[in-house]
């Protein structure tokens, strides 16, 4: 998913086969008839040590306050008994679409994840897949038929009951408008049916090892009914039938987040979460020390880290993770249509200097896509222009016809607070680097993060720097969403290779582990060749909360459960 992060050790790999089809470590079991577990809330502080795992027509609805749900005479439900009455979250980033359909970024995914269930979720702090608006599962047809069957006491936010009904059209309309995540469910599903009220029948058009964790994504969330079928609503407050709603909504500035009184699972332990919008880190932690937020989380200046740790009034919670940072590069346009353009400038990149000069250590240099530590992850763009070579970008830049005299012109992107407040600094450093040749001048250029999103899209910038969070657990997610031409719209760079959108559709259908990752491996190969991406970073998250702030539990998703948190003190 494309966002925003920090220098991360051992990676533990997982690819997500929970349930019927039984995959694990790449070898086939056998599929159980149906799979059922309990699904357990906790509350204990986990530092996060493993790692690896995952837009049509718009209308924008007038962002308004939404009245509390309150139970009808039909509905019997307990009040529960919260741990903590409020909870303010401050963060630099920004909501984009809040509609499933067109989500694409972490930000909104994580509100979404509070807001939404999905029929599978991840057990907070793990990998684990854990039933939530499904109670079992079956799998029929060798694994092209998976039928899921719903409990009978979900409702959405203002009391309606959720049916199988509402699983399908939810989906169909993911498929039908066609937004940025909707290859998750295109690429994968032909058709959804309602078999009765509360069983649903995903009909797949090739067996997928990973579907369990396709099914966890915003994409497969059932929405409610208010929601349109074929329009996007980017400020819609209806959210689903998650543990919280949104009880009030005011665009960059506030999200208001109440307890679901309807909600089927274990309740959050906060009856109301906040979330306010800083413009910079230096507000971001004014407002932290101040206590005007209990919580900051993405993003603070790696300094900022490091003083806080230093506080004993706050705990600074590391959490290593597989989030990457890359160039995209567009190769529709002139001059970085240019094959030996874009070489010259993955040679030109000095990774292990952004890394300690900009990010003083919290991230290290990656040369994949493929997260280091992850298998199947090579060390391509290494191994063909290793780090910081001039004179090897140098040779490629006279290659394409360029000299001191004549000069290749390009123009740098980046988004000002969408991944903190070195992004700037950081493109000043990949300047100033690519400059270093004699033979390149660069201009910089900044759009805020709404924007930044619709000119990529719409392939309008060069050269420009981006983030990615994984979708779902595998390593498929750091190259088919980038690389296959029926994936990779959203990254605006305009790249298909033929080969490796067949090399990438065989890897999803295998089973042995070792087969995808000679795959992959080959498919690094050709992204080295090709550049439509340069990797240059990966990296950790950090998040600072007061001393009395527990239940964060933030698994290798990376995306945050709400309803975990609490205070201490009240």
């Amino acid at each position: 998913m494309p966002t925003s992060k920090a220098v991360y050790g051992v990676a533990i790999i997982i690819i997500i086969i929970a349930g019927a089809l039984g995959y694990l470590a790449g070898s086939r079991a056998a599929a159980p008839a149906t799979v059922t577990s309990t699904v357990v809330s906790t509350s204990t502080v986990t530092k996060t040590v493993t790692v690896t795992t995952t837009q049509g027509a718009t209308v924008t609805a007038t962002p308004t306050s939404t009245s509390s749900p309150s139970p009808t005479s039909t509905t019997s439900t307990t009040t529960p008994s919260f741990v903590t009455e409020k909870l303010v979250i401050g963060t630099t980033d920004k909501v984009t679409d809040i509609d499933p359909a067109n989500a694409y970024d972490f930000f909104t995914w994580e509100l979404l994840s509070n807001i939404m269930d999905g029929l599978v979720k991840y057990k907070p702090g793990t990998d684990e897949i854990v039933p939530a608006i499904a109670k079992s599962w079956k799998v029929e047809n060798n694994g092209t038929v998976w039928i899921f069957y719903l409990r009978h006491n979900v409702k959405f936010s203002d009391g309606t009951p959720l049916t199988a009904k509402d699983v399908v059209r939810s989906i169909k309309r993911v498929m039908t408008i066609q937004g940025d995540p909707s290859w998750l469910v295109t690429t994968f599903v032909k058709d959804v049916k309602a078999l009765n009220d509360y069983t649903v029948e995903f009909i797949l058009k090739k067996p997928v090892s990973y579907f369990l964790a396709l099914l966890a994504t915003p994409p497969y969330y059932p929405v409610s009914p208010k929601y349109p079928n074929d329009k996007i609503v980017s400020d819609a407050t209806w959210g689903g039938a998650g543990p919280y709603y949104i009880a009030d909504f005011k665009r960059d500035q506030y999200i208001v987040l109440k307890a679901n009184p309807y909600y089927y699972g274990t309740p959050p332990k906060t009856k109301t979460i906040i979330i306010r919008f800083y413009k910079d880190s230096t507000t971001l932690r004014l407002a932290l020390e101040k206590r005007e937020v209990d919580i900051a989380w993405r993003t603070l200046r790696p300094t900022d880290y490091q003083d806080l740790q230093k506080n004993p009034n706050f705990k600074v919670i590391e959490i290593p993770s597989s989030f990457i940072r890359y160039l995209v590069i567009n190769v529709k346009i002139s001059p970085t249509n240019n094959v030996l353009v874009r070489r010259a400038l993955a040679a030109a990149i000095n990774r292990e200097q952004l890394a300690k000069v900009v990010f003083l250590g919290t991230m290290e240099p990656l040369f994949s896509l493929v997260p280091k530590g992850m298998w199947s992850h090579v060390d391509v763009f290494k191994e063909k222009y290793g780090d910081g070579n001039i004179q090897l970008a140098q040779k490629l830049l006279k290659e394409a016809g360029y000299s001191e005299q004549n000069k290749l012109k390009i123009t740098l992107w980046y988004t000002p607070t969408h991944y903190g407040p070195t992004e700037a600094s950081l493109a000043q450093m990949i300047k100033q680097q690519l400059e270093a040749t004699g033979m390149i001048e660069v201009t910089i250029k900044s759009s805020e993060w709404a924007t930044y999103v619709d000119q990529a899209r719409k392939g309008q910038m060069m050269v420009y720097l981006l983030g990615w969070y994984p979708d779902y657990i595998d390593p498929d997610d750091f190259l088919y969403p980038f690389l296959h031409s029926g994936a990779n719209k959203w990254t605006g760079c305009g790249y298909s290779n033929p080969k490796v959108d067949k090399l990438l559709d065989e890897a999803e259908v295998i089973v042995d582990q070792s087969q995808r990752a000679a795959i992959y491996k080959q498919v690094q190969e050709i992204l080295g060749d090709d550049v439509p991406f340069i990797p240059i970073l990966q990296g950790k998250l950090f998040v600072v909360t007061w001393k009395d702030v527990s239940g964060v539990e933030i698994g290798p998703v990376m995306l945050m459960p709400y309803y975990t948190l609490y205070k201490t003190s009240g």
